[in-house]
């Protein structure tokens, strides 16, 4: 059975979201804070972490670069902040989404339920080379190459930029994206492929403008 780790100094919170996961068939561990959340980490495997970011001990910050040491397991960000700073160094830990208090419990399920799909999916061995060569895909090895070098990545944007090279000079709109790589539609934001395309870019080093902003619709990779 898939088994989640909800991390929240707030019981009430935990209550909540414990009672909807084990209605969508999960089962549940519980972490008051962030230490608490990387020993059970250490001793149990999980399909995805809920983790607050303001807790006593560790904050959310803190446990998830811990965590992601330990297992590669995704990771949803719960805070009451919304700031673009938040969120954008939350996915440079490797964050896999980012959810802001107050929240409804059934959208929580339904991305809980896209990460773990995502994140259970199993990738092609290609390599794709782009620039004469100055742009290496390993689609299989999930790894991303600058001239040699290898660029620093999240999980989420090299789904994101899998997806857009599976589908090259392609034009895709952000409602597009949000469902082929997150896995939802209702539920999705545009903001999350806005700052996921902000980030993907900015490790690309000189070759960003292979991800191209089409007007009123969404991006396209051209190569």
């Amino acid at each position: 059975m898939t088994r989640l780790l909800i991390v929240d100094d707030e019981a009430n919170i935990r209550e909540v979201v414990k009672e909807y996961a084990e209605l969508n068939g999960y089962e549940t561990d519980e972490a008051e804070d962030g230490l608490q959340a990387l020993e059970l980490v250490k001793q149990n495997d999980y399909d995805c972490v809920i983790l607050d970011i303001m807790m006593p001990k560790l904050d959310g910050f803190s446990a998830c670069k811990q965590i992601k040491k330990i297992r590669n397991v995704p990771v949803i960000m719960l805070s009451a902040r919304q700031e673009e700073y938040d969120k954008l160094f939350g996915f440079e830990l490797g964050v896999d989404d980012y959810v802001v208090k107050p929240f409804s419990p059934k959208e929580l399920m339904a991305r809980v339920k896209a990460v773990i799909e995502r994140s259970s999916r199993t990738s092609t061995s290609s390599i794709m080379k782009f620039f004469d060569g100055g742009l290496v895909i390993d689609a299989g090895g999930r790894s991303v190459s600058v001239d040699g070098q290898k660029a620093n990545l999240t999980p989420k944007e090299i789904d994101l930029l899998l997806y857009m090279v599976d589908h090259k000079n392609i034009a895709l709109s952000r409602d597009k994206l949000l469902e082929e790589v997150w896995n939802y539609d209702y539920f999705g934001d545009d903001r999350t492929v806005d700052t996921h395309v902000k980030m993907l870019r900015h490790n690309l080093g000189r070759y960003r403008d292979c991800i191209v902003t089409v007007r009123g619709m969404g991006y396209k990779f051209e190569a």
